[in-house]
């Protein structure tokens, strides 16, 4: 029987703010949620250099969590649903869910 493997999950998100202001609150309170629930900021805005293609998103946003279940019970816990319709009433958010890779051995 083979072993289940536990391997890093994480969250790409890419934002276009329609409202700074409105925005600027989401940001201020969703890391300690993050933090809470085991989550991690690998990326945070910064500078988006498009290489391949057309793709120029103006925020990109990668979260790394050690399990698919800290990932949902981060964005399904009454502090996050609190803060949600700050994110969702002032951007355009896209996001996907990717499971890391592991090397063979």
């Amino acid at each position: 029987m083979l072993e289940e493997i536990q391997m890093s999950v994480y969250m790409i998100i890419q934002i276009t703010i329609l409202n700074h202001d409105l925005y600027a609150r989401y940001v201020e309170e969703v890391p300690k949620i993050i933090k809470k629930h085991g989550g991690r900021y690998l990326v945070r805005g910064g500078k988006v250099v498009p290489m391949f293609g057309s793709w120029n998103p103006e925020r990109i946003v990668l979260i790394e969590f050690e399990t698919m279940e800290q990932l949902r019970n981060c964005f399904d816990s009454p502090e996050y649903l609190k803060i949600a319709p700050f994110r969702e009433n002032s951007t355009v958010t896209e996001s996907i869910i990717v499971y890391g890779f592991l090397p063979a051995e």
